[in-house]
C-alpha cells in the first residue's frame, strides 16, 4: 500500500531534519562536554543523558498516545526538544548540560513513539518492511549530512554554534507537523479499549516472553548502535589526534555507506523476513568494532567507520518494524512505549559502556567490548527469536 502524501510530509520530513539535527551534535557534543572538563565517564554520562531521559519518557508517551492522539503528542516532545537544546547555548557546567540533555530525551521519547505508532497504521505487514527501512533512510539520510555540517560549523564558529543550528532545524520540524499532521488522522485506540496505564501494564504481562527474548536482542543491539557513535568521535579525537572537521567527515562516510544498504535492508524484511537483515547486520557491526584498536589514522578509522554504516544500514528499520509486527491493535501506545523503552535502555548503556571501560582501562578495549554485544545480539536474533513475517 503506498504511502499517502501526508505520511510522507508529517513524519518522513520531520524525521530527517530531526536526524539531520542530531548528526551535529555526533562531532560536537563529546568535544563540547570534554571542554567542560569532564572525564571520560562524565562524558559517557552526558552523551547518555538525552537517552537516559527517552527511557523516563517513553511509557508515558504510550500513555499519553493513547489519550490524545499522534498531534499532540508529536508537537509536545518537538517543542520541548527545541526549547532545551536551545538552551545548551548558554550552559556553562556539565551538571547544567545533563539536564537539559535530559528534557530533550523526554521530548524525543513523545515524538519517536506518535511516529512509530503512525507508520504502524499507515502500512500493511508484507510492505512494511520497506516503508520503514525507507524511514530509516531518511533519518540516515539526515545523520549523513549532520556530522560534517557540525564540524565545520563548529570549526567556524566554536562547538556552542551547533546548538543553535540543531534548534532552528528542530523548529522547522516542529512547523511542518503543525502543518501537515491532520488531527483526525492521527492513529487512535480501538473504542473497546479504556485508555489509562492499566493497558500499559497488560501489555507488558501479555508480552513478557516476547520482552525477554526479542527485547533482550534489541537491547544490546541499540547498545551496538548507540556505543559506536561514541567510539569513533572519542577515538578519533582523543586517540588519533584528529580535528573536529576530520571527524566529522568520517561520520559522515559512515553514514552514507549505511544509506546504500536501505533499499536491500528493506527488500530482505519484506521478502526472505526480518533476521535475513538483523542478524548479518549486526556481525558486520561487532567485526568493525573489534578493528577499531587496529585503525592508526584518518583513513583507518574512515575504514571500519564505513564497515559499521554498511552493517548497520542493512538494519534499517529493523528494529521498528519487529516493534509493529508484535504490538497488539489494541495496546498499540502501550507496547510500543514499552517497547521503545527496552530499545533506548540499550541506546543509553552503550554510551556509559563505553565511557566505564574507557575510564578503566581505554578506548581501544572499550570497542572491543562493544563488539561482543554485538556479537551476543546476532546470535540471540538467530537462535533464540521468532521470524515476525511468518507470524505476522
Amino acid at each position: 500500500m503506498p504511502l499517502r502524501i501526508p505520511v510522507i510530509a508529517a513524519v518522513y520530513l520531520p524525521a530527517l531534519l530531526l536526524a539531520f539535527s542530531d548528526g551535529l551534535l555526533v562531532p560536537t557534543l563529546p568535544l563540547f562536554a570534554s571542554g567542560l572538563h569532564a572525564s571520560m565517564g562524565v562524558v559517557g554520562l552526558v552523551l547518555a543523558a538525552e537517552s537516559l531521559g527517552t527511557l523516563a519518557g517513553d511509557v508515558p508517551a504510550g500513555v499519553l498516545l493513547g489519550r490524545f492522539g499522534d498531534k499532540p503528542v508529536m508537537v509536545a516532545g518537538l517543542t520541548l526538544v527545541v526549547v532545551a537544546v536551545l538552551a545548551l547555548v548558554t550552559a556553562q557546567t556539565v551538571v547544567a548540560v545533563i539536564l537539559l540533555r535530559l528534557v530533550s530525551g523526554f521530548g524525543l521519547a513523545l515524538w519517536n513513539l506518535s511516529r512509530h505508532a503512525f507508520l504502524t497504521q499507515a502500512t500493511r505487514s508484507g510492505r512494511r518492511g520497506q516503508a520503514i527501512s525507507a524511514f530509516g533512510g531518511v533519518s540516515r539520510a539526515g545523520t549523513f549530512l549532520g556530522p560534517a555540517v557540525g564540524g565545520l560549523v563548529a570549526s567556524l564558529f566554536g562547538l556552542r554554534s551547533a546548538f543553535v543550528v540543531y534548534a532552528a532545524v528542530a523548529l522547522a520540524a516542529l512547523v511542518v507537523v503543525a502543518w501537515f499532521v491532520p488531527r483526525g488522522e492521527a492513529p487512535s485506540r480501538p473504542a473497546t479499549v479504556a485508555p489509562g496505564a492499566v493497558t500499559g501494564f497488560r501489555a507488558v504481562r501479555g508480552f513478557a516472553g516476547v520482552l525477554s527474548t526479542a527485547g533482550v536482542a534489541q537491547l544490546m543491539a541499540q547498545m551496538v548502535r548507540a556505543g559506536r557513535k561514541v567510539l569513533v568521535p572519542l577515538f578519533g579525537s582523543q586517540v588519533l589526534g584528529l580535528d573536529v572537521g576530520a571527524v566529522g567527515v568520517i561520520l559522515s562516510g559512515s553514514a552514507f555507506a549505511e544509506m546504500l544498504l536501505v533499499y536491500p535492508a528493506g527488500w530482505l524484511m519484506d521478502r526472505r523476513g526480518r533476521k535475513f537483515a538483523i542478524v548479518p547486520s549486526f556481525l558486520v557491526q561487532a567485526a568493525a568494532l573489534a578493528l577499531v584498536p587496529a585503525t592508526h589514522g584518518f583513513s583507518g578509522l574512515l575504514g571500519v567507520a564505513l564497515m559499521m554504516g554498511l552493517g548497520n544500514g542493512l538494519s534499517a528499520g529493523t528494529m521498528m518494524t519487529l516493534g509493529s509486527d508484535l504490538a497488539p491493535p489494541e495496546a498499540l501506545g502501550e507496547f510500543l512505549g514499552v517497547w521503545r523503552l527496552v530499545g533506548d535502555a540499550g541506546s543509553t548503556g552503550g554510551p556509559l559502556l563505553v565511557g566505564a571501560v574507557a575510564d578503566v582501562l581505554d578506548l581501544g578495549v572499550a570497542a572491543v567490548a562493544v563488539a561482543v554485544v554485538g556479537l551476543a545480539a546476532a546470535a540471540v536474533f538467530a537462535y533464540r527469536v521468532p521470524e515476525t513475517l511468518e507470524a505476522v
